[in-house]
């Protein structure tokens, strides 16, 4: 297959075009590296089956090839980045998707969005099935991700139904592992930095809100297969072990060796206080659900940590 992905020197795009190129498929990678990395994809650089473009898809997508599969994981996606670039993010979201959906119907290429668990907002229902509609708070700040992914959701399914093309859309729960941003804002980055340069660490509120992280390997997993299926979604991908922010501390800084301890700090407006994926549709679908443990995907993602913080 030739397989185009937005998005794909960020950390979720970086580790599917691993996973497509080691099978053979060849891969085009369209970022404007806002938040990609190009030393996700350095090692790529003089395969035959990989090339790279620099360009922003809020402007028109074209390649003078075919393509088998468009998969749209463009947008800043860290809390940190919805205060700091509003617009960009809104602009990737419902202008990207377009031109990434108009990219799928000229080459008659299947589409996968990448869609997120923000769109159940600050969840009245727990665990989240696909059938929950949400609690968004469209005029705060995580509305300009919350309310342009659901934005995107629903550009995906007019072009299903008024175009009749072939799509796929996953919700992304919390994922995490290596190549995530040093200073990316999420738990984990922000939690095994500090605990490697031995700094106490930060929970905002009192620990006891949740999250169920999903390593990014097993994550990966779930989007090849939803996209190798016949199920259009959408589909929840994410680990239902639910941790709270106070336990994942102790565990890093048993992990991390940090004496340093714990700093409590007032918790943002509108943050979660639980978030938890229902995956018994990508269990029935798929024949998938999440096989790497909290402990052992914190191990690799702090081993890969330590050899990028700067010393």
């Amino acid at each position: 297959m030739r397989i185009l992905i937005t998005g794909g020197a960020g950390f979720l795009g970086s580790h599917l075009t691993d996973r497509f190129l080691s099978e053979g498929h060849e891969v085009t990678v369209l970022d404007n590296l806002i938040t990609g990395n190009l030393d996700n994809i350095a090692q790529h650089f003089g395969n035959p089956n990989f090339q790279f473009i620099k360009h922003d898809v809020t402007t028109h997508i074209h390649v003078p090839y075919a393509v088998d599969a468009v998969l749209h994981f463009a947008s800043p996606a860290s809390p940190k980045d919805f205060p700091a670039i509003p617009i960009p993010i809104l602009k990737v979201n419902s202008l990207g998707t377009h031109n990434a959906l108009g990219l799928a119907m000229a080459k008659g290429a299947r589409f996968l969005l990448a869609s997120t668990s923000e769109v159940y907002g600050d969840p009245l229902v727990h665990p989240q099935p696909e059938t929950y509609w949400g609690n968004v708070n469209p005029i705060g700040v995580r509305g300009v991700y919350d309310e342009s992914k659901r934005f995107a959701e629903a550009i995906t399914m007019a072009y299903r139904r008024a175009h009749d093309l072939d799509t796929r859309i996953v919700r992304i729960f919390n994922t995490y592992g290596p190549r995530m941003r040093l200073e990316d804002g999420r738990v984990i980055p922000n939690f095994v930095s500090q605990g490697l340069r031995g700094d106490p660490l930060t929970i905002y509120g009192d620990g006891s809100q949740t999250r169920s992280f999903c390593y990014v390997d097993d994550e990966v997993e779930g989007f090849h297969r939803l996209l190798m299926s016949d199920e259009p979604g959408p589909v929840n991908i994410g680990n239902t072990n639910e941790t709270s922010m106070l336990e994942l501390a102790e565990m890093v800084n048993a992990l991390t060796g940090n004496k340093a301890g714990i700093v409590f700090k007032p918790l943002p407006v509108d943050d979660p206080k639980v978030r938890q994926p229902d995956i018994t549709k990508a269990r029935e679908t798929l024949g998938w659900e999440p096989t790497i443990g909290l402990e052992e995907g914190l191990q690799r993602t702090i081993a890969w940590f330590r050899t990028h913080i700067p010393a």
